[in-house]
This record gives structure tokens, C-alpha cells and sequence, in this order.
């Protein structure tokens, strides 16, 4: 029996090599604990690309640790028959006899729960570090949220610029002015973007490709395809591919960064949210790099701006959101949405153009930028009444970068509006008009973003007008909604009527 003083839990979305739990550790008396399970992948029905992400970066992880001097227990998938981490915690903690168990925050309450069982019943103690991978912690936010009415991001962004010094003139932001949201929602014209820089590829390397094979036997059910597989899994990966988006994309990130184009899945995007939620990237030196390049003139201020707010602002503050409100979060429903998540969301086949765009990339690369996620596949299930439930685990599911953490207030609150106001002030609704203006897309579409009713009516504006209609009294309570609602009580009872038959045509169509 071997005996260990610690055993330092390393989680698939905790690949820092700098992390507070290895540098508390001590390689002569701990030990690492890994293990790959199958309800990991399973308890949502994830993206072969987000399993295999997860793996190989995590093996990646333990061979560089190895090679540092550590020892660690790793659990390849078919090398054991546990099928949770805390089954397959509670056999090592027999076999190994540690003191005691330490894991950085996970990002999952769902795991911390787990590991806490395992603990408990072996009679461990769980040691829970802070994660310093983040600028704030969750006593931080809980701290700065202390009393507040309302948990805006704008007023906690502006909290963080100025304790970190990002972006600040003394005690005053650069240019005179927090953000540059105003500035940055341009689209890209009828003649479209252009050649943009592709961003850097990582082809599988013999690690990756073993994972595939793995994956492609042990989950050949589940959604997504992995031909295109090109994702940093290490910590040098990932640190070139942030040079190559600062270098080639960062410039005109700011500008479009709410622009859609058919068949460009990745535009002036960063690409970097997968490596940054798995600990491989560190958002210090993302922000740090985008600085840098703000004065050296490699870009302008509302593109680094926009960029640095991504990272120091919502991420930050989902994960406030996150912590501060588990485990009810999950359970919000604030709208009453109760519709089953459309089937031609796990295939894509849809003649609505942007959808089918949209869903056929995300199943193909496991990636969709902010504005598809928000305003395209977000906007329908808002508009068409899918519970939330069933759209957070979709979001789950489907996106490599989905760590709960960061995807459950994205998609449950900002999304969806389903924590009743808690993370965002309005709705983020709209009529298929938004999409016309920001996309390419309705110009080849059947459906036409002018038409309420109608054979050639285009389902977002339908289901918006219904949406108003179906959530009228719920909304009266939200005061950015005021304006919304007194263009709904423009329309006459027997426009009404109609939107109402059509909008009930749409589900049955979709659902039959």
C-alpha cells in the first residue's frame, strides 16, 4: 500500500501548470490525481471535439507533470471501470491512504459536490483552494455584490479596471470612457469581410490522435464531427495562438465583433475561450498582451477595449454570478418556458439560413462566437419558448469551451432571461430584422424579416411578436421593455389573432 501526505485533485478544466495547488504542493510527499470518466462526457451529450479536447489536453498535462518531477495517479477511460470521479476518487483514496485531499475551486458545482461525497465517506478532509487563475474570486464578487439591488456587469467591470490598473489613466479610463460598445457594432456591408487572417491551427499531434480513435469508438453516438479537430491542448499552444490573434485579428476584432457572416465561423474572433476555461491560457496575459498591443500601435482602443471587457468583465462576472446564486440557479424558469428543444438542433436541418449556419458549424467545429450564441441559436429557443433546462444543457453540451461556470449565466440568464433579471436587465429579443442588419444571411432565406404572418414570414419575427404577447404581463415589470411592448400594443386583435395561429403553425411544423 502506497501512502501519499496529499492527494492534489488536477480537473479537466485545471490544466495551469503554475496553479496554486501545484505551487502548495510539495512533488517529494503529494501526489496528482487525474481521472477520465465517462459521465463527464455523458451527462450531457457532449461534442465528440469537446471530449476530445478535454482528454488530450489533460494528457498532455499529466506527461508534462511527469516530466516535472511529479508523481501522478492518472485514469485513462478504458483502463477502469468507475464511471464518475467520485467512484473512481473513493478507489484511490483506499488504495493511496492520503492525509488529505486538495482541489482548486472547480467549475462546476455539480463536481465539488461530488469529490465532497467521495471525501466524506472515505473520511478525508477536502481542502478547496482558491483558483488564481481568475483576477477576482467568488468572496470578491460576494463582497462587491454586498447590498447592491441590482448585479450590473458594467459597474463590476468598471470596479475591476480600476483595482487591477487595465486600461486606466490614473483613476480615469483611457479615451475618456469605460467602453466602446457604441463603436463596436459595425457589419460588414454587402460586400461582406473580406479575406481575414485564418487563425493558427494545431493539427492532432500523436497524443490528440490517440484520443480521437478513442472517442470516435467509445462515443460514436454523440453529436459533432472530428475531422476538423485543430484546438490548442497545451499551455505553448495556446500561448501562440493569442500572439496570432493580437498579430492578425485583434485590430478589427472590436468593430465587428457582433458581425455574421455565412460560412465564417471564425471572423476577427480570438478563438481562445476553450484554452483560457481550461487553465492552459492565463487571462492575465491575454489582457496584459492586449495592452501591449494598444501602446505599440498594433491596435486601436475599442478593439482592445472590447476584447479586455470579454475577459475582465463577463467572465469575471459570471463567475460571480455563477457561485453566488448555486445551486438554485440551475432551477430558474422565470418566463415559464416550457417547449422541448427543437430536433433540428442536433442536426442542423433547418431552412431558416442563420440557424442552419449557425448549428452546422457548431456541430462541425464545436465552436460558435458570442453574437451566434446570443442572437441566433439563443434568440429562437427565447422567442420559441424552449425551458431553460433543456437550452443550458444544449450549451453544454455542444461548445468546447462549456464549463458550467461560465456557460450556465450566459446561457440561463443572459440568454434566455430566465434568472428573472439577475445577470442582465432586459431580454435579449429582437425580430429577424437584427439579423438581416448584422448577416448575410436572410439575403438567400426563404423567410423574409419584414413579415409578421404569412407563408414567407420569418419565424424570429413571428415568435418575437408572440414572445411579447405570451410574456406581455411578466415583462411590464422590466422597464427596458417599455418601448417593446408599446409596439405590441400597436398591432389590432386581429393582427394578433394571426401571429398567434402563426407562430403555433411553426412549433407544430418543427416538432412534427
Amino acid at each position: 500500500m502506497t501512502c501519499v501526505r496529499h492527494l492534489l485533485v488536477c480537473l479537466g478544466d485545471q490544466l495551469d501548470p503554475d496553479s496554486a495547488l501545484l505551487r502548495q504542493g510539495d512533488a517529494s510527499q503529494d501526489q496528482l490525481w487525474m481521472a477520465e470518466v465517462d459521465e463527464e462526457s455523458t451527462h450531457v451529450w457532449s461534442h465528440k471535439a469537446r471530449i476530445v479536447l478535454f482528454l488530450s489536453a489533460m494528457r498532455h498535462f499529466r506527461d508534462e507533470r511527469e516530466a516535472d518531477g511529479w508523481r501522478v495517479q492518472y485514469r485513462c477511460l478504458d483502463q477502469h471501470t468507475a464511471s464518475g470521479l467520485d467512484a473512481a476518487l473513493t478507489e484511490d483514496i483506499a488504495r493511496l491512504t492520503p492525509e488529505r485531499v486538495r482541489v482548486l475551486q472547480p467549475g462546476d458545482y455539480r463536481v465539488l459536490q461530488r469529490l465532497r461525497s467521495a471525501c466524506d465517506q472515505a473520511g478525508v478532509p477536502l481542502d478547496v483552494v482558491d483558483d488564481e487563475h481568475f483576477f477576482d474570486t467568488p468572496a470578491g464578487f460576494n463582497a462587491w455584490a454586498e447590498g447592491r439591488k441590482q448585479l450590473r456587469l458594467e459597474y463590476y467591470y468598471r470596479a475591476l479596471r480600476k483595482r487591477f490598473a487595465v486600461l486606466m489613466d490614473g483613476d480615469q479610463p483611457l479615451g475618456g470612457q469605460w467602453n466602446f460598445d457604441k463603436d463596436n457594432r459595425r457589419d460588414f456591408g454587402s460586400s461582406g469581410p473580406g479575406r481575414i487572417p485564418a487563425p493558427r491551427a494545431f493539427p492532432p499531434d500523436p497524443t490528440t490522435r490517440d484520443v480521437i480513435a478513442l472517442v470516435e469508438h467509445r462515443f460514436a453516438d454523440h453529436p459533432g464531427t472530428l475531422d476538423d479537430f485543430d484546438w490548442p491542448v497545451t499551455p505553448g499552444d495556446a500561448g501562440q495562438a493569442l500572439e496570432d490573434f493580437v498579430n492578425h485579428r485583434l485590430a478589427a476584432f472590436g468593430p465587428y465583433q457582433d458581425a455574421l457572416w455565412a460560412n465564417q465561423p471564425w471572423l476577427y474572433h480570438s478563438r481562445l475561450s476553450a484554452a483560457m476555461n481550461l487553465k492552459l491560457l492565463s487571462p492575465r496575459a491575454a489582457v496584459a498582451a492586449a495592452e501591449r498591443a494598444y501602446a505599440e500601435g498594433l491596435a486601436p482602443l475599442q478593439s482592445v477595449e472590447g476584447f479586455i471587457r470579454q475577459i475582465l468583465g463577463w467572465r469575471e462576472y459570471v463567475r460571480g454570478i455563477y457561485w453566488r446564486s448555486m445551486p438554485d440557479y440551475l432551477q430558474g424558469n422565470a418566463l415559464d418556458a416550457q417547449a422541448p428543444l427543437p430536433t433540428f438542433f442536433w442536426t442542423g436541418d433547418t431552412d431558416m439560413r442563420c440557424l442552419a449556419d449557425a448549428i452546422g458549424q457548431t456541430l462541425r467545429y464545436g465552436y460558435a462566437h458570442h453574437i451566434q450564441r446570443l442572437m441566433v441559436t439563443g434568440l429562437y429557443m427565447l422567442l420559441y419558448g424552449v425551458h431553460p433546462d433543456a437550452v443550458h444543457r444544449w450549451y453544454l453540451a455542444v461548445y468546447v469551451d462549456a464549463v458550467e461556470w461560465v456557460e450556465a449565466p450566459n446561457t440561463i440568464g443572459m440568454s434566455q432571461f430566465a434568472d428573472d433579471g439577475t445577470m442582465a436587465s432586459k431580454p435579449y429579443c429582437a425580430t429577424g430584422k437584427y439579423i438581416r442588419r448584422m448577416s448575410n444571411h436572410c439575403a438567400d432565406c426563404r423567410f423574409d424579416p419584414e413579415r409578421r404572418t404569412g407563408e414567407a414570414a420569418c419565424p424570429f419575427t413571428t415568435l418575437y411578436w408572440d414572445f411579447l404577447q405570451r410574456n406581455r404581463e411578466r415583462l411590464q415589470a422590466v422597464g427596458r421593455m417599455s418601448m417593446q411592448l408599446r409596439n405590441l400594443d400597436r398591432l389590432d386583435a386581429t393582427e394578433l389573432t394571426a401571429i398567434r395561429r402563426q407562430a403555433q403553425a411553426h412549433r407544430d411544423a418543427v416538432s412534427g
